[in-house]
């Protein structure tokens, strides 16, 4: 495997202005358009860092902050957080700039942490190369990636065991 890569590298942002398509029965921006949004900034940024096919395996969070609009410019910004043999924790964040409020700061609106797996042309898993943490924040995230890896294998096991306590599902 080649050279590990510096956590600059992966960094993606897009933008969209929210539309009247986007919207739900409350007036504002549907979660689901939201969430796809920012799974497309994850899935560019995990493409970038490993050079290649990267499919979403987990989303480990997403916390909605604030209501996004229609006809806010809406940007996710995204970054490998940490890497694994085959996978990448990549963190995404989402701020918006008010179509009504021009000039203020943007605000944050929505925050997660998604799990990709590089693959192969057959798309089985393939080994990527490690990213590199450049600053002592990109330290805490890496930190931070592995705490959530652990607590998402833990969960697994104890679901496991639970389930094989319980012996066959009664139907």
């Amino acid at each position: 495997m080649s050279d590990g890569k510096p956590t600059s590298y992966s960094r993606v942002t897009l933008s969209r202005i929210m539309t009247a398509v986007d919207v739900n029965l409350y007036g504002t921006v549907h979660g689901g358009v939201i969430m796809k949004f920012m799974d497309d900034v994850a899935g560019a940024a995990a493409a970038r860092h490993c050079g290649g096919t990267a499919v979403t395996a987990a989303i480990d969070e997403i916390a909605f902050l604030e209501p996004v609009r229609t006809g806010d410019l809406v940007h996710a910004h995204a970054q490998v957080n940490w890497t694994g043999t085959a996978s990448m924790e990549v963190g995404v964040r989402l701020v918006a700039e008010r179509w009504n409020r021009a000039g203020d700061e943007p605000l944050d609106v929505a925050t997660a942490y998604l799990v990709f797996v590089a693959v192969d042309a057959d798309g089985n898993p393939r080994e990527v190369r490690p990213v590199v943490p450049e600053t002592a924040e990109d330290e805490r995230r890496w930190r931070e990636a592995e705490i959530r890896r652990a607590h998402r294998l833990a969960r697994r096991e104890a679901i496991q065991a639970s389930r094989e306590a319980a012996g066959p599902p009664q139907i």
